[in-house]
Order: C-alpha cells, then structure tokens, then sequence
C-alpha cells in the first residue's frame, strides 16, 4: 500500500508535493520520494523514513520546477529495506520518464522475464512498479511517430499498459518536456482522484491516491479516475482523459473503506467517514444476537480507524462511548509495521489505557478488523490488567480468511488468524469473553447504501475471490512460500 501524487502547477511545485505527501503519510511509512521536472531535466530525491525525515530545506530547494510526483512507500513486492526500490523511479527513453506506482502486480514475474528477453530491458531491482515503468516505457516508444509526443500516442501506450499488466495499479508519472500522466487499473482496485486549483497565474492540476490531499492543499476535488482511464494535463494546464480499457469494472478495495483510507477521505463518491458510520449501525445489529446490550457498561474505540464505527453502534445501542485507550502517534501503524515483532512490540508503545474506564467495567472493545490477532490479544490484556470485568470485541470487518495480491502486507494465509480458526477459537486466542464480527454482506451493503452504482468489490481477503480472475492456488502457495523465505 502507497499513497502517490502528482502536480502540474503555475509556479514551482515542491511545498505542494512534500504538503500532499504528509496527508497521504498513513498510507506508509516505510520510504518517501519526489521528483520534478523544469522542462529541461529531472530532479528526484528519495529516501527510507518518514516524509519529514526523508526531505530537509537543502533537499527541497534542490527540486525546482512547475511539475512532479511524489509517494510515501510500504513495500507489498521487492525489499523493504533496498533503498533502491523507493519511488519515484525513472527511466531515460522514451523522453525521459518519471514513475510512481500504488498497488500491485501479479504478473510482474512474467513481465519482467518478457521485457528482457522481448523488449531489451533490464529490470534492476525486485519491485513490481520499475517492471510496470518498463511496461509503459516500452509501450509507449512503440506508439510515438518520430520524435513528437501527443495525447493519442500517450493514451495508446497506456492501452497496451492494460493488456500486458495484471492487478493492481494507480499511477502518476512524468513524461520530460510535456507533462503529467496519470492512470489506474482496469478493475480500479486503488484509488485515484483529480482536483483543480484556480490561482492568478492559470489553473493547477493535482491527481492523488486521496480526496484529503487535494483538498488540503485547496484544490477542489473533481471526480475519480475511472478504472481503465488515463489522464494526460500538459505543461500548459491543458487536461485530456481517455478510456483506455476494454472491458473496464470498477471493483475497489473493500479495505480502503474500513482501514487504509483517512475518514475524512472521498473513495470512488463514497465518504468514508459515512461508510465507517454505516459499519457501526450493522454491526450494532448484529450485536444484539450475541450479547445482552445491559451487560455492557462502555464502548471503547481502538484508535483510530475505528473511531467512527464504534461511536455509531454506542449511539444505536444507547451505550456509554469512552476513549479508554490513548494512541501515541509517533509509533507507526501496527498493520503495516514490517515484521511481527515489531509489531507486537509496538502495540504497547502505541496504546496505553485510561484505567478510570475499565476498573470494574463490562467493555466492548471494537476495532476496524482483526488481521493476525496479534494486536487485539495485546489490547485485551490491557484491558484486563486495568480493572475490566468482563471484555467483549467487535470487529468493524468480517474474517480475513484468504491472501491478498494487490497491494496489502498479509500474503501468507497462516498470518491469518481467521483462516482455520471458528469465531469462539479467534475469542479464546486474543482472550475475549465473546467475539462479534461484521458479516460480508453488511460490509459491502455499508458502501453501496451511500453509492449505488458500486456493484462490485474486491474483497478477496474476506471471501476468495480475485477479481483480476488469474490467481490460482499455484500462485498462492508460489507467494506463501517466497514471504517464508
């Protein structure tokens, strides 16, 4: 999971892409890079850390230019400790290409063997995006006549992009000399959004992972890039967008809506902020055919993706809705932290509990979902250790039964602790004295009850199903195996 933006503005445009990438920091913190263009050359730095800690005044001041792209980085496919494998990445032909990728593919393999022995590239790195830069570096050499470049060679390019790559991709990219690109994946699986400014000196352009950081840095939030469509805005501020794919369908990340995405967020014309909302009144409702509401004295939200969820079901079940565990929020986000150790470790450096709410209370812990069982065992030991009664924990999310390919740090199926385990199991595990989660099909009903036209997602990590139709057992277990070693 990454968070990417890029910018063409009227004057230069570093402060907006390091201001934009501290509003997509949520989406990783394992490396951050920005590159720019001044219509003559590149100028890129990049580095692991936090975005604060990657760019210092000399670092900013060495990125002129009235164009660029910028991510903050969790590795989903290469290391994540190669520095190399940070993005932007950048390629010399055709023009000179800048590159930012969110997501990830599961061809890249293929690909990678195809681009050298086919194409004549050398792939330097293990990452699935410098494979999906030569991809599209490749495709477009083949579309442009002579040495000019117009929209229709870029569009073109981009369609050979969609038949050759499977999976998850959104993506912004530089070409020298004559502007931004940007486009997302047949199926739309990541994010990406466009948003106008209109200053004295003519209009700028951004296109984000999310509405926060267009809105942030006051532009206006325009619309979503449809899956399948590219979009092309020229140094001159001139916007083109075509639909490049064949059969497009739109089948966004169902855990954009629980986890990844800031609540103050618009995904695909879904706030998700609503969603989380929606989530807490359907998971109320299940509540009460498991446990007596009378027995529950407090509805404490473990911070902070659940926030919205937990309110809602303490409003729809007339229960008292505490804030009993307090985030320090210098500590990364469990969930993405790389390494089981250091997540565990982390989960206590994270949260420390405000004994007054649990003394001699029946609590309902809930969360936005329960992924290894790691942190929420943690946090009702915590719990218990501050005086609670009796602990109950609802999960905002259904069981995360199955692997995921597209861009999410959980590809081993035995990390799950829903996948061979019953719902009393996963409770006596993490030491629940009962354990609720959401059912699927409130989930979903939880989006599509705000925007009807989404008919599709992919929630492959709840019930199987990939929605790019290549994955196979062979290809689960081939990724099971490669994480193990």
């Amino acid at each position: 999971m990454c968070g990417i933006v890029g910018v063409v503005g009227r004057s230069h445009v570093n402060q907006l892409l390091y201001d934009s990438l501290l509003l997509l920091q949520h989406r990783g913190q394992d490396a951050a890079g920005i590159a720019t263009s001044d219509n003559r050359q590149f100028y890129l730095h990049k580095s692991h850390g936090l975005v604060r800690d990657v760019f210092r005044a000399h670092n900013m001041l060495s990125l002129p230019g009235y164009c660029g792209i910028g991510q903050v980085r969790y590795p989903t496919s290469g290391s994540n400790v190669n520095e190399q494998e940070a993005q932007p990445f950048y390629v010399n032909a055709p023009f000179g290409i800048m590159f930012a990728h969110n997501g990830n593919l599961t061809n890249w393999k293929e690909l990678r063997e195809s681009l050298f022995k086919v194409d004549l590239r050398h792939i330097n790195t293990n990452s699935d995006s410098e494979v999906l830069l030569n991809v599209f570096a490749n495709e477009l050499q083949s579309a442009v006549h002579g040495v000019s470049l117009d929209e229709n060679s870029i569009f073109q390019a981009i369609s050979g992009v969609h038949r050759r790559v499977r999976g998850a991709y959104a993506v912004v990219s530089i070409i020298s000399g004559y502007g931004l690109v940007a486009f997302r994946d047949v199926n739309g699986i990541r994010p990406l959004c466009i948003g106008r400014q209109e200053t004295n000196s003519g209009t700028e352009w951004m296109v984000a992972s999310e509405s926060v950081a267009l809105e942030g840095n006051g532009f206006t939030f325009v619309r979503d890039v449809d899956p399948g469509e590219a979009i092309f805005i020229d140094m001159d501020s001139n916007l083109f967008s075509k639909q490049c794919a064949d059969n497009p369908k739109l089948s966004p990340c169902i855990f954009e809506y629980i986890y990844f995405s800031r609540p103050d967020s618009f995904i695909d014309k879904v706030p998700v902020y609503d969603a989380r909302l929606r989530m807490g009144e359907y998971l109320a409702k299940k509540l009460t055919k498991y446990v007596r509401t009378g027995d529950i004295d407090v509805v404490i939200p473990i911070p902070d993706s659940s926030r919205p969820a937990a309110m809602q079901l303490a409003h729809s079940l007339n229960i008292n809705y505490r804030e009993g565990l307090i985030k320090n929020r210098y500590v990364g986000r469990t969930f993405i932290m790389p390494g089981q150790a250091m997540r565990r470790k982390s989960v206590r450096q994270k949260l420390n509990t405000i004994n007054m709410e649990f003394k001699n209370k029946n609590i309902l812990l809930v969360d936005d979902s329960i992924v290894r069982g790691t942190t929420s065992k943690e946090i009702v030991e915590m719990a218990r250790s501050s005086g609670a009664n009796k602990v109950y924990f609802a999960s905002a999310a259904a069981q995360i039964k199955h692997q995921n390919v597209y861009g999410i740090d959980m590809p081993t199926q035995s990390e799950l602790i829903a996948s061979n385990r019953t719902d009393e199991e996963i409770a006596k595990f993490i030491g629940a004295d009962a354990l609720i989660y959401q059912d699927l099909d409130d989930m979903k009903k939880s989006i599509t009850d705000i925007n009807n036209s989404l008919t599709d997602f992919d929630a492959s990590c709840f019930d199987g199903i990939y929605v790019t139709g290549d994955i196979d057992s062979i290809y689960l277990s081939n990724l099971s195996n490669s994480r193990v070693s």
